[in-house]
């Protein structure tokens, strides 16, 4: 208490100021990074989690485009063959009228042939007239049967070609009923995989809230623990989410050595911190992190040159003690802030001391 009135003496060096709005800008900003620290840690465990799912749907999407162009090639192959068999169809038209014209001039000179050989028997010509004009519609008979011989040949041809387009537009319905069936399936399995992203998207989210709830509630229950331990004290308290110990308490003047009141302090501190260990499950990756701040007022000295070395060197005075104290060091970690986050804006030798200070976070890694 002394060491706390000779530093509100009027005459001391502490004469330089602040402006007033950084007191709760800088509480924003630490508040600000908490949260981004949380969410960041949240998008990689996500991004982890659906890298592999992208990389699936990617190759889905890939597959179902080539399925897409196979289907319109075979469309076109399709309407090629029908048309083919349309124009087919015609041709055969147009050979059954044909063979119909041919069939009738058939029947037309039988006709003449049995006309001529009736005439030839009740009309007395010479038998070479006779045997010309036989041998001239035989002629003319022959000439009409090779023609229509011709004409079924071709018309055989024709229906060969149908019957083969038609088994090949056949094979290209089923080809075509199947990539149907085959593109229906995959955008099928492209809907149950978006489901399943986000599902674990939501899965993880949970998990990442009742982790943050867990860590609050052993947070809560340490500083609760802790504030019993050390009685209702001016110098020490609880702000948000950090516990505060002015530097005076733990501290002499310039020096970053435990005085014996700062170790008895520390100690009820490690206690406290030993029996809320034993409650927390192993899967909560905790960590204590010790913030060493100093007030504006610069340091020189051989030991510190700045205000950053006393404040870094402080907060590794703690983490010390809480080892020796049977804190694992793994779930410690010392950080130094030099002047740069008032509590107080203040020129005065109150804001001083209320700036020189240890504060104290339960933490996740």
């Amino acid at each position: 208490m002394a060491l706390l009135r000779n530093q509100r003496r009027p005459g001391s060096s502490n004469n330089h100021t602040w402006p007033g709005f950084v007191d709760a800008l800088s509480t924003m900003l630490l508040v600000i990074i908490f949260l981004l620290s949380i969410f960041m840690l949240a998008q990689f465990f996500l991004g982890q989690a659906l890298s592999g799912r992208d990389e699936a749907l990617d190759k889905l999407r890939t597959q179902v485009l080539e399925l897409s162009d196979l289907l319109s090639l075979q469309q076109q192959a399709n309407d090629d063959l029908r048309l083919n068999v349309t124009q087919l169809s015609a041709s055969l038209q147009v050979a059954d009228s044909s063979r119909e014209q041919l069939q009738s001039h058939i029947l037309e000179l039988e006709a003449d042939i049995a006309a001529a050989e009736g005439i030839s028997g009740r009309v007395s010509r010479s038998n070479n007239d006779q045997q010309a004009t036989i041998k001239d519609l035989q002629d003319r008979y022959n000439v009409a049967v090779n023609s229509l011989n011709k004409e079924r040949t071709l018309s055989k041809s024709a229906s060969d070609a149908v019957a083969l387009l038609t088994n090949q537009l056949a094979s290209l319905r089923q080809q075509l009923s199947a990539l149907n069936a085959a593109l229906e399936a995959s955008e099928v399995k492209d809907k149950e995989q978006q489901a399943v992203i986000t599902n674990l998207g939501q899965r993880l989210n949970t998990a990442l809230a009742s982790k943050v709830m867990e860590l609050n509630q052993f947070r809560s229950e340490f500083f609760g623990k802790l504030s019993k331990a050390l009685g209702e004290r001016d110098d020490i308290r609880i702000q948000g989410d950090r516990f505060i110990f002015q530097s005076e308490v733990l501290f002499g003047s310039g020096s970053a050595t435990l005085g014996a009141g700062g170790q008895t302090e520390m100690a009820k501190l490690a206690t406290t911190l030993t029996t809320i260990m034993a409650t927390i499950p192993p899967e909560v990756n905790w960590i204590l992190r010790i913030d060493g701040h100093t007030d504006i007022l610069p340091i020189r000295t051989a030991q510190f040159p700045s205000n950053w070395d006393l404040s870094t060197a402080r907060a590794l005075s703690v983490v010390k003690y809480l080892i020796s104290q049977g804190i694992p060091a793994e779930r410690l970690a010392a950080t130094g802030f030099g002047q740069f986050h008032p509590l107080d804006p203040a020129d005065n030798q109150d804001a001083y001391r209320r700036n020189r200070r240890i504060e104290m976070r339960l933490d996740q890694k």
